[in-house]
C-alpha cells in the first residue's frame, strides 16, 4: 500500500514560515519545494502558482488560529479580559518565533499585505477579509463593556478599528526594530485607546 503523501500540507507550512520569516518576494517557489522537501513538479500539481500558494497558506493559518480566538474572545471571559488574554497570545507566539528565527517576525498578515497589496490583489483580498474577522472580536468585546459600565461603548466599530491600527502597528513597530518592546504593553496601551482607565477612575470617584 502507498504511503500518504502530505506534500501539499508540507508546501504550505514551508510557504507560510519563509514569507513569515523573510518575505513573500525573496522566497522563492525552488525556496519553498527545499525547505517543504518537495519536487517543483509537486508544487505546479498542488498550486497554480506561489500567489495561489499563499492564499492557501493564509487560509490555513486562520483555520488553524480561530479556534484559540473563539476561547479567546467567549462571552464566557470578562470582556476586557479578553483583550488581555489576546495580547499574552500574542506576545508568546512571537516569543516562540523568536526562539526558532532569531527574530522578531511581527504580524505575517501585515507584513505580507503591506509588501504585495498593490501588486497581488488575491493576496491583499483574502489579508483584508482576514482582518474583517478579527475586527467582529474587537467589536464584540468592547460592546459587552460598554454593556458593563466598563466603558463608553459610543462608535464601537471605530473603536475597533482604532485598535487593529494600534495593534498591527506595534507588530510591524516590533519587526522594524526587531525588539518585542512594543507588545509588551500592548494590553496597557488597548485599554488606554478604549477609555477603560478613565472609566474606572469615574466609578472609583
Amino acid at each position: 500500500m502507498a504511503r500518504p503523501s502530505h506534500a501539499k500540507e508540507n508546501l504550505i507550512k514551508a510557504a507560510h514560515d519563509l514569507i513569515w520569516e523573510n518575505s513573500y518576494g525573496s522566497t522563492s517557489v525552488d525556496d519553498i519545494c527545499e525547505r517543504a522537501e518537495v519536487r517543483k513538479g509537486s508544487f505546479y500539481h498542488f498550486f497554480e502558482s506561489k500567489s495561489h500558494l499563499t492564499i492557501a497558506t493564509i487560509e490555513t493559518a486562520w483555520a488553524e488560529h480561530l479556534p484559540r480566538l473563539n476561547e479567546v474572545f467567549s462571552p464566557l471571559v470578562p470582556p476586557l479580559e479578553r483583550f488581555s488574554r489576546y495580547c499574552e497570545a500574542m506576545l508568546a507566539h512571537q516569543e516562540e518565533r523568536r526562539a526558532i528565527t532569531g527574530h522578531v517576525c511581527g504580524c505575517p498578515l501585515s507584513s505580507l499585505g503591506s509588501e504585495v497589496g498593490t501588486r497581488d490583489e488575491l493576496i491583499r483580498a483574502k489579508v483584508a477579509e482576514i482582518f474583517a474577522h478579527h475586527l467582529r472580536f474587537y467589536e464584540s468585546a468592547i460592546c459587552d463593556a460598554a454593556r458593563e459600565g466598563l466603558i463608553d461603548g459610543s462608535d464601537a466599530a471605530f473603536k475597533a478599528a482604532t485598535l487593529q491600527t494600534y495593534i498591527q502597528g506595534a507588530c510591524t513597530h516590533a519587526r522594524v526594530l526587531n525588539d518585542l518592546h512594543p507588545l509588551r504593553f500592548l494590553n496597557r496601551a488597548i485599554l488606554t485607546i478604549l477609555g477603560a482607565f478613565n472609566s474606572s477612575a469615574e466609578r472609583a470617584a
